[in-house]
């Protein structure tokens, strides 16, 4: 008996639960293990103490009316997940149990006392709080966002939904998953199934259908899904969302009027400028080759005797006629760069460069011009735009020098890499009449001019030209200088082409 009871005391003490039993009405403690002794915080003495001598902070908790009426009843009282305030080692300090009293009786039935035990679930509560809060959260941010969440169970076709998943569907009641899949746009069926299909592939699923309402209005939705598998690998569930995209697609919709309009518009400006091209070409150039002809003949009329103011005035004609014709063939070569592509060639830039000293050579006589090259490399690209890009850089150094000083221009190039393309740098300066760096960029605008039509010949086009030429060669131009002391030019071109045309 002895060892019984010796046992019994080894069982109670070495439990990791509480445990205590009370006796009386006052609950005076005659059990207590390590483990509620260790709980209530109080020290170890507690044998023969009553029940609020050791936890006076219980008294306005209702532990020790349950405690007592289980005394004076026989009835147990269980409780889960109660808050209790006990001051351990002299702190208040908050604590969540799963409890119970316990009555017991002797021989003769009669209640000799209370057994008090409990688990801490503290953690555990905190825990489940923390889910209950981020689901809460979660809960909100979706009826926030306008998004609906569903739940599909594969085996009984049963769905669970929350947030504004009925709203959008535009349903007031449970529905089977069967009547929401009817609900969708005939054409949009096959979308469906081919999304599900991929679904069991890859465990996700995303797609765009159209819900018809009752009243025949179409409405836009975004479908995402995932899969979830049982212990076995097979499909069990589908937890996804559902989101309302009609505002989205009737914008799309819109904008893409908008654009199709625009690029009806710009193509139509587009035709009209090229045939006013074809007009200027064929109606213009004629007329003024005649009048430069006629110019001519009448200069060189030898039976006339003209006065100076005569001879003036035919000078004059002869300069407007000529810019006439430069503004011509300006307009014609920027107005169809666009319109006409060009196959690309390997390209020899130093008989390019050549090739234009050799155009030029008169202006460069006359001036005394001197051009100072470097070895150029191979290049790839349309070599009439190549050659008509460096012409006008090369002419524009000339043309624009100091009336006191030869003109001296420098061309030289290096290579760099840019995103990850090898290209060249090639940059003209020249010591001409500079450049405000205020218009460095304007200067590549069409028809803009910084300096006199009469003081400098051109039509305003042969750098915007040259722009043009650039970027369709996924290249770049810019300008920089200063006032009276010369402009520089850097051209950037891409060694290799990745198109077949420019």
């Amino acid at each position: 008996m002895y060892d019984n009871l010796l046992l019994l005391k080894d069982i109670v003490d070495n439990t990791p639960l509480p445990i205590a039993v009370y006796t009386g009405n006052e609950l005076k403690i005659e059990l207590a293990n390590p483990a509620i002794i260790q709980t209530w915080g109080k020290g170890e003495q507690v044998i023969g103490k009553t029940y609020l001598e050791v936890l006076p902070e219980i008294q306005n908790q209702q532990f020790f009316e349950q405690a007592l009426s289980v005394f004076q009843t026989g009835i147990a009282f269980h409780a889960k997940d109660k808050k209790v305030d006990l001051v351990v080692h002299g702190v208040v300090q908050t604590y969540y149990f799963n409890y119970s009293f316990i009555p017991l009786f002797d021989k003769e039935a009669k209640i000799y006392g209370v057994m008090n035990t409990g688990s801490d679930v503290t953690d555990l509560h905190m825990a489940k709080q923390q889910t209950q809060s981020a689901e809460e959260r979660l809960r909100i941010a979706i009826d926030s966002s306008g998004m609906g969440t569903y739940e599909i169970d594969l085996a009984t076709k049963k769905i669970k939904t929350s947030g504004n998943f009925n709203t959008i569907w535009s349903i007031d009641e449970e529905i089977a998953n069967e009547q929401l899949i009817a609900k969708l746009h005939p054409e949009d069926q096959a979308l469906r199934e081919k999304a599900h299909q991929q679904a069991q592939k890859t465990g996700k699923m995303c797609y765009e259908a159209r819900i018809i309402n009752e009243n025949d209005t179409i409405k836009w939705v975004k479908i995402n899904g995932k899969i979830i598998t049982d212990n076995n690998g097979n499909p069990a569930t589908i937890i996804g969302i559902i989101q309302d995209i009609n505002e989205q697609k009737e914008f799309e919709g819109e904008l893409k009027k908008q654009v199709e309009q625009s690029t009806q518009d710009l193509r139509r400006s587009n035709d009209d400028l090229l045939h006013f091209a074809n007009v200027v070409s064929h109606d213009l150039r004629e007329p003024v080759r005649k009048i430069k002809t006629y110019n001519t003949l009448l200069r060189n009329e030898k039976e006339t005797d003209f006065s100076e103011n005569s001879k003036k005035y035919i000078s004059k004609i002869e300069q407007s006629t000529q810019r006439m014709s430069n503004l011509i063939e300006g307009i014609l070569a920027y107005s169809t760069l666009d319109k006409t592509m060009q196959p690309i060639e390997k390209i020899n830039l130093n008989e390019v460069i050549e090739n234009i000293k050799t155009d030029l050579e008169l202006i460069i006589k006359e001036k005394g011009a001197i051009l100072i090259t470097c070895e150029f490399p191979e290049i790839e690209g349309a070599p009439i735009l190549i050659s008509q890009l460096f012409y006008n850089l090369i002419q524009n150094a000339l043309k624009f020098s100091k009336a006191d000083e030869p003109p001296r221009v420098i061309i030289t190039c290096s290579g760099v890499n840019i995103e990850g393309r090898d290209c060249v740098e090639i940059t003209i300066k020249d010591n001409g009449i500079g450049l405000d760096p205020t218009f460095a960029e304007k200067i590549f605008t069409a028809f803009e001019r910084l300096h006199s039509k009469d003081k400098y010949e051109g039509n305003g086009l042969g750098l915007a030209l040259c722009r043009k030429i650039a970027k369709r060669h996924n290249g770049t131009i810019t300008a920089t200088g200063e006032k009276d002391n010369g402009a520089e030019f850097k051209v950037t071109l891409p060694l290799k082409q990745t198109a077949n045309s420019v």
